[in-house]
């Protein structure tokens, strides 16, 4: 699309070949860094990266700046200048989601709110000024930021999901260092910590059990294929204040369960250490009655792979204190 606007000498064919030449080597650059994060091959950041940015500060300006000597006029430099924003918005915002950078989500959020508020109001008034302006270079450009939105509303969806999926493999993980542990014989104790762990264990097993019935899976079908998980209509793990009786217990138990250990740790002199790292290990905080609680909603709210992750974890956590006792 041109920006139009009165008569300007056009672009020279030497600076046209170096725009076409430079758009080429661009365009080069992101497919291979595409190619190279959908393959999770090494180097992918690093194409992307330096695709975005010579698209963003070098390719764009250069054509921007010499259709402006072109077809521009003061009337219309505003135009040159906020589309220029708004792609750095637009792509700088992309390679955050896609790299997982801090403020990745509220990056995204403004790319796509920020073309119609910004680009498209300015947009209209400069070209409503322009009497031959085509109507049909409005259209494409309204089309142009409905894919916009429909591309980064992908995007975000097939990130996240891909986290998803990439975190899923976490409890497997777990579960091999689990199977580790319990082939080990360990001389077990029976002081106040180790009999309390064994409790808490025993909690975690219920409800890990609670959730597969749920869920209508088995232990076996997430370990060998945790991206069941992920099947269309996903299942949900209900949320603490939706179970009733034993189901909804079994939660407040184990927390219970987990809150007494940390006191026992914390009692005994010769477990200093271990208790100043409990609470971290076990994500839980003290509340102002010196009980421990989950210092996140994880159990308050419908969650998918997160909780299987955690008890997962928790489970094999237990079993490492449990064998340094």
């Amino acid at each position: 699309m041109k920006l139009q606007a009165g008569n300007k000498p056009l672009i020279s064919e030497i600076m046209k070949n170096k725009i076409y030449i430079l758009g080429l080597v661009t365009t080069g650059i992101l497919f291979c860094g595409i190619v190279f994060k959908v393959q999770h091959w090494p180097g992918a950041s690093i194409f992307l990266t330096l695709g975005i940015f010579m698209t963003v500060f070098i390719l764009l300006p250069l054509a921007l700046r010499d259709n402006y000597k072109a077809h521009g006029t003061k009337e219309n430099r505003s135009l040159y200048i906020v589309t220029w924003i708004t792609c750095f918005v637009v792509f700088t915002s992309m390679l955050f989601k896609i790299q997982h950078w801090p403020g990745a989500g509220y990056g995204l959020l403004i790319s796509l709110l920020f073309p119609y508020v910004v680009f498209l109001p300015v947009f209209l008034v400069v070209t409503s000024k322009n009497k031959n302006f085509n109507i049909h270079n409005t259209v494409f450009v309204l089309l142009l930021l409905a894919a916009n939105s429909a591309i980064a509303a992908l995007l975000a969806l097939n990130v996240s999901t891909e986290m998803t999926v990439d975190s899923l493999k976490i409890t497997g993980n777990y579960n091999k260092i689990e199977l580790i542990l319990d082939n080990v014989d360990f001389k077990e104790s029976q002081s106040p910590a180790v009999i309390k762990i064994n409790e808490a264990l025993k909690l975690v097993d219920e409800y890990q059990e609670l959730i597969y019935r749920n869920e209508g899976i088995t232990r076996e079908q997430l370990n060998s294929d945790p991206e069941i998980l992920m099947e269309p209509g996903g299942r949900k793990i209900p949320a603490a204040s939706e179970l009733t009786g034993r189901e909804g217990s079994v939660i407040h138990d184990l927390q219970a369960a987990l809150s007494d250990l940390i006191k026992i740790l914390e009692n005994n002199p010769d477990y200093e250490s271990l208790a100043k790292a409990a609470p971290g290990i076990l994500n839980m905080g003290i509340t102002g009655n010196f009980n421990y609680i989950w210092i996140d909603r994880l159990f308050k709210s419908n969650v998918q792979p997160w909780v299987h992750a955690y008890l997962d974890g928790l489970e094999t956590n237990l079993k490492i204190i449990k064998a340094t006792l």
